[in-house]
């Protein structure tokens, strides 16, 4: 039988073994072909498929969308710092990079569709994991002769360590995770989950007073984040098929603030975000198996809530030595209570044919909303798609698709309102991308696959500052929020290149992966000429190693290179005058992306040794993230020089600092960091 192309599979075992992965999906995925790393922001697990932004991927749980994946996410975005899901409950994960199935709505990069195991039928089982960092439990069993829980809870101690370490920031986190099954009777099968966490990012003084270390307070804002998903599914056995119905809610609430000198006092607050998003979901499909098609068609409506108080300093007021202002401040201040309807129409169809030789696939999607200006107009987010995959021999096979995909702006773009109080976001348009891909797969054996895929991606309609003339595909990769602010849908965009990729399954305790890819990312703003974007890191490289030996010993190696990410130089007059205020520096958009940082790669090394017991078992390892020491480039940062004992600012006069900066010393932090991180832990089974 043929397969599909475009798609990549993950087991629970490879996400718990995964060298450097911190039992984190969302890290564990950067192995995979096309999947690129944002090396210029630290520890982020920002998810970058085929050089698309953050925001374009759409993840499933059991099928209710999680649209909240990791702790300290950024809004507007989905990236943060570590993943939520519990890998103790993940029996598999698909990602699938185009080719996408019409039941899902919003993908322009990637679906990532994740499926839950049931609990122990038998009796109360679990884990507890503990680590440096964190602490987690998990358990399951029975409730009832036709139900099973699975549940879990998961608190960080980052906070702790972080003062150990004396670095200014403390992060700390909490998760819970929940699934029910409910069997009530042999063709209909209810399944609930939960997901939730709660995240506090704020500051501590440090032992050593540096000037990283100031400038870390003065440039971070203090975070606040709760969100949760809680969902039903009921699936129902049909003659020859099967429907599913379900419901879900899900909400974020965000809380950022920033303030002059990282001082907590309101007049010196230059970011205030207290916003909430609220989907109340209603999905429906019912799926046929006839005359050898499988048969597929649904809809969806959602209900979503927007409220947000925000206000954002974009720069200082300008002033002469006598005091007079030159310029006014400039800020983003406004207050919105936002609600409208999401609605969805999707068929899809797929058979295998000429003896199984060719699998033909073929979908539709239309979606529509009750906010914007065209929204209710199904015409103009018809997608249609199609995939072949042809079996040229009993170990080749040979795939190519095209498809058209739609996305909606975000809730940080359609609920900003200008100081007019209009919604003058109203009018964006659906971003589209278009897919071109062609592809082969070779399986000499069972055991060995190799696969080599070229794509291209055309997009459209992606949006655009009206401020500062660069599109948001450049966004996403900040501890922030993003796309408030006025928009307007004029973006196109680009991304190509290739995937070569192969899997050698356990064979004589030894297993590898390796990928390599080809990816350029560009996009346009105001002024229509497409440029590298934030995610054109060209040349993605990685190879996972595994071996397993004698009395339940594991060893795994994994070697991560990807090109240096574009970032765009500081306007130093700007950043001159606004530091103070913003606590960072200020792009030069003129120069967008024409700088580029040093390549990153890193060498995470992971051993795991098993001890059964009668009723019990323990697993001890040891993580090494970084193994070689390899000094990886960050993003520049701007700042004034400040005192050898780091108590204040050095000026050319001698005088006081000026509110404008114009007696400062600028300073360019240009960082590398090559930190050998250790991570040991144990599990008990149980």
């Amino acid at each position: 039988m043929v397969t599909p192309l475009s798609v990549q599979q993950l087991t629970a075992e490879e996400i718990k073994s995964n060298p450097g992965g911190n039992f984190d999906v969302s890290k564990v995925v950067q192995t995979l072909p096309g999947v690129g790393v944002s090396n210029g922001v630290g520890e982020r697990n920002d998810i970058i498929i085929r050089g698309g932004a953050p925001n374009e991927n759409v993840y499933y749980l059991d099928g209710i969308e999680i649209p909240v994946l990791n702790h300290f996410q950024t809004q507007g975005s989905s990236g943060g710092a570590q993943g939520i899901l519990n890998v103790s409950f993940i029996e598999s994960l698909k990602l699938t990079s185009s080719a996408f199935d019409a039941r899902y709505d919003n993908p322009l990069a990637s679906t990532f569709v994740i499926k839950q195991r049931d609990g122990n039928t038998e009796r109360l089982a679990g884990n507890a994991r503990v680590s440096f960092t964190e602490t987690a439990l998990t358990l399951e069993g029975p409730l009832s002769k036709n139900t099973t829980f699975l549940a879990s809870a998961r608190k960080s101690y980052l906070g702790f360590l972080f003062k150990l370490i004396d670095l200014p920031i403390r992060p700390n986190f909490e998760d819970f995770q929940y699934k029910v099954t409910h069997k009530f009777n042999a063709k209909t099968k209810l399944t609930a989950i939960g997901l939730g966490a709660i995240d506090r990012f704020s500051f501590a003084p440090t032992r050593q007073s540096t000037l990283e270390n100031t400038y870390v307070l003065r440039s971070t804002p203090y975070i606040n984040q709760w969100n949760y998903t809680v969902g039903f599914n009921l699936n129902r056995q049909i003659e020859n098929g099967f429907m599913n119905f379900t419901l879900s809610r899900n909400t974020f609430d965000n809380t950022l603030d920033k303030f002059e000198d990282g001082e907590r006092v309101e007049s010196k607050r230059s970011l205030l975000v207290q916003s909430q998003e609220t989907e109340n979901k209603f999905r429906f499909d019912v799926n046929q198996f006839l005359n050898g098609w499988r048969l597929s068609a649904g809809l969806m409506a959602q209900l979503v809530s927007y409220d947000a108080n925000l206000y954002n300093k974009i720069s200082a007021a300008v002033t002469d030595g006598t005091g007079n202002v030159l310029q006014p401040e400039i800020a983003i201040n406004f207050n919105n209570d936002l609600s409208f309807w999401k609605y969805g129409l999707f068929a899809q169809a797929s058979k295998n044919m000429f003896n199984e030789r060719l699998l033909l696939s073929a979908g539709l999607r239309a979606d529509m909303n009750s906010f914007t200006h065209d929204g209710n107009n199904p015409l103009k987010t018809i997608s249609p798609r199609v995939s072949l995959a042809y079996h040229v021999h009993p170990n080749w096979d040979i795939n190519a698709s095209v498809g058209t995909y739609f996305k909606i702006p975000t809730y940080t773009m359609l609920g900003y309102l200008n100081n007019n109080g209009l919604a003058v976001n109203q009018n964006l348009a659906y971003i589209q991308s278009t897919h071109y891909v062609l592809g082969t797969q070779f399986l000499p054996r069972n055991d060995l696959r190799f696969t080599l895929e070229g794509f291209y991606k055309r997009y459209s309609n992606y949006p655009v500052s009206l401020s500062n003339g660069i599109s948001l595909a450049n966004q996403g990769a900040e501890y922030a929020s993003v796309g408030s602010e006025a928009l307007t849908s004029v973006g196109d965009g680009e991304t190509y290149g290739f995937e070569f990729f192969v899997q050698q399954k356990l064979v004589s305790n030894f297993f590898y992966v390796g990928s390599y890819s080809y990816v350029v990312s560009k996009f346009s703003g105001l002024n229509g000429q497409l440029v590298s974007s934030s995610w054109d890191n060209k040349h993605l490289l990685s190879l996972t190693l595994g071996y397993k030996v004698k009395r339940n010993w594991d060893f795994g190696l994994k070697y991560r290179y990807a090109g240096g990410s574009p970032y765009t130089p500081f306007d130093m007059v700007a950043s001159q005058q606004n530091y103070l205020a913003l606590g960072t520096g200020i792009a030069n958009y003129n120069q967008l992306n024409a700088n580029r940082l040093s390549s990153f790669s890193q060498l995470d090394f992971r051993v795991d040794k098993r001890y059964n017991f009668k009723r019990t078992a323990l697993t001890v390892y040891v993580d090494l993230q970084n193994l070689l020491k390899k000094e990886n480039e960050s993003f520049p940062r701007y700042t004034f020089k400040r005192t050898d004992d780091n108590s204040a600012f050095v000026t050319t006069d001698g005088m006081p600092l000026q509110s404008n900066g114009s007696n400062a010393v600028p300073v360019i932090l240009n960082n590398r960091s090559g930190n050998l991180i250790p991570s040991f832990g144990f599990i008990v089974e149980f």
